[in-house]
């Protein structure tokens, strides 16, 4: 069965994730991290690219899902002729190695089940060798390994592992699945009840720590366990998704891997980890971002590898035909070698974040700071690619401007509120050239309207940041005009795209064809309508964008009007982290602007 991709929940253990599709198929694992080669690669073409299956052998009648409260733990039932029935799935948070968890429990009556397991090393290229050793099957192919454990009877047929059993009422049958490096010998057998139990405490811990709010509690508690799930614990690099190459529009060329860490992710990672309560996390990315930016501030990139990495080379794996068709499927991101400004705001604002919320001071933070400013005095005259990572050359993009604008607004406030030693004098001077550049090069009086970049008539859904990040007041004449304009010439089926193209089959990337509306920006324009005073209209908006979660709370980082369904990479850090900040700002617990109100 062809899923769509709200259709699958999330599992995961802080190292990697899996997902899991509405009939208990996993059908996406990379192990042993998120950006390793999947050995479940199903969701990027058919079965036989790897997939774990589990279900009932004479079909169903209904099945319905849910986590367990405030967990990452799955629970699919199905009702059948002859019970129900119902498939536990979780990963459990660990140190060494990783492990998929299955416990199938009969409900009522008993169930005849079937496990179907397709193991593909590679992103479904590798077939690896099966053989079954003291009651342990374990599969090998390369660096990979994998023990498969269960009480159940398996066999192997057709390149997979099968087997087929009864489960009576109460009765509870685990699957254990577990990676491990093929040069070692396989790591001892977990017992599947006392992870469930430590798992299920883990995440329950874990969220009671949580600053909540009364309003919107749900999507928020959802938002901030699945960004935790992103988390790759041992750095604290968190990854805008655990997927590649699932489609910005169906059957489109726009597939991108996201499995990594983008810097223009920071700001909004620390001030929902702070604003939650969550100051470990939040002190733990700003330690992965110091670690991860270190060198040359010319070369600081807008993306990392979880563990800080520099080279994400990009190419296609040309054997797998894609989601629903949607090639191609790429592995690694070229725009990691791209020049965009506005990181290195992203940057010094998260820093700036860091000392406002009382985090430890410290002094690398600021030499690094210091360092990057040295370049951005002359750099911030150069074209970009900009947000939106553009591959058809670079501009001068409004957004990257206003960012390096912050850049400067940020350090002359560490000299003036934290006694930090710098020119403040010159990066004063250096910030009001760059705001009057903004203002006289990049509002187009005719539209009524902040543009793309100078001298352009497009809109560009990124200018909406300009009141949140303080380079103007919400209520300026300018900002008011811009939010008009955008409601009415950017808005599509209720939403916000992020930019308008000269021409209607080329974007701005230079891609043909189109894609989703992109959900942060129909955040950022909540933020806006909150600043205005529109309170009733910024309401309305954010519930409109609540309805797109799928049943589990997760969203992706864009939404097919047409089609009425999820595009993009899925669940997106970037779109839960605007939910988040959105939620906060509409309760009161936040502030929209309060990044530069300090």
């Amino acid at each position: 069965m062809a899923w769509a991709i709200e259709d699958y929940g999330l599992i995961g253990d802080l190292q990697t994730a899996a997902l899991v599709s509405r009939d208990a198929t996993i059908d996406w694992l990379c192990f042993p991290r998120f950006d390793s080669g999947a050995c479940f690669a199903a969701l990027l073409g058919d079965e036989e690219n790897g997939c774990w299956a589990m279900r009932p052998v004479d079909g169903w009648r209904s099945l319905s899902r849910r986590y367990w409260h405030d967990t990452l733990v799955l629970e699919t039932v199905f009702e059948t002729d002859d019970g129900l029935v119902r498939v536990i799935d979780f990963m459990p948070p660990r140190g060494e190695a990783p492990d998929v968890v299955r416990i199938v429990e009969a409900l009522r009556g008993t169930v005849r089940m079937r496990s179907e397991l397709v193991i593909r090393f590679d992103y479904g290229s590798v077939v690896p060798w099966v053989r079954n050793v003291d009651g342990t099957r374990l599969a090998v192919a390369g660096p990979d390994a994998l023990a498969f454990r269960t009480s159940v009877d398996v066999r192997g047929e057709n390149m997979r592992t099968v087997g087929e059993f009864d489960v009576e009422e109460g009765e509870r049958v685990p699957f254990v699945l577990t990676w491990y490096a093929s040069h070692e010998e396989p790591p001892r057998a977990i017992d599947a009840e006392h992870a469930l139990h430590d798992t299920e405490e883990f995440w329950r811990d874990w969220a009671a720590q949580c600053e909540h709010l009364h309003e919107w509690h749900e999507p928020v508690h959802r938002s901030l366990l699945t960004l935790k799930a992103l988390t790759y614990a041992p750095t604290g690099g968190i990854v805008a998704a655990p997927t590649t190459s699932l489609p910005e529009r169906i059957g489109g060329p726009r597939n991108w891997d996201y499995r990594y860490c983008w810097l223009r992710d920071s700001t909004l990672m620390l001030l929902t980890m702070l604003n939650a309560g969550y100051k470990e996390e939040a002190s733990r990315w700003r330690d992965w971002l110091l670690r991860a930016v270190a060198g040359d501030p010319a070369d600081l990139q807008i993306m990392y590898g979880v563990a800080g990495e520099r080279r994400l080379f990009e190419w296609e794996a040309t054997w797998l035909s894609g989601f629903q068709e949607s090639r191609p499927v790429r592995i690694g991101n070229a725009a990691s070698g791209q020049l965009q400004l506005d990181v290195y705001g992203e940057v010094t604002d998260t820093l700036h974040q860091g000392r406002q919320h009382g985090l430890e001071p410290s002094s690398a933070a600021w030499s690094l700071t210091r360092a990057m400013l040295d370049w951005l005095e002359t750099g911030w005259r150069q074209p970009d690619e900009g947000i939106w990572e553009v591959r058809g050359g670079r501009r001068h993009f409004t957004h990257s401007k206003v960012m390096a604008w912050v850049a400067f607004d940020r350090v002359v406030k560490a000299v003036q509120l934290y006694g930090r030693e710098g020119p403040a004098d010159r990066w004063r001077a250096i910030a009001a050239e760059i705001h009057d550049e903004v203002c006289r090069e990049a509002f187009d009086a005719e539209r009524g309207a902040f543009v793309q970049s100078y001298g352009s008539k497009l809109l560009d859904a990124s200018v909406l940041l300009i009141p949140l990040v303080g380079f103007l007041p919400p209520e300026d004449e300018r900002v008011v005009s811009t939010v008009a304009t955008i409601e009415r010439d950017l808005v599509r089926g209720g939403f916000v795209d992020r930019y308008e193209s000269a021409e209607h089959e080329v974007g701005v990337d230079g891609i043909e064809g189109t894609e989703g509306v992109f959900l942060p920006c129909s955040f950022w324009l909540v933020d806006n309508l909150y600043l205005q005073g529109r309170d009733e209209d910024a309401r309305r908006l954010f519930e409109r964008l609540l309805a797109l979660r799928n049943d589990l709370g997760l969203l992706s980082e864009e939404y097919d009007p047409e089609r009425g369904c999820l595009v993009g990479n899925f669940p997106q850090a970037f779109t839960h982290l605007a939910l988040v900040n959105s939620a906060f700002t509409l309760s009161g617990h936040a502030h929209p602007a309060s990044r530069h109100q300090h």
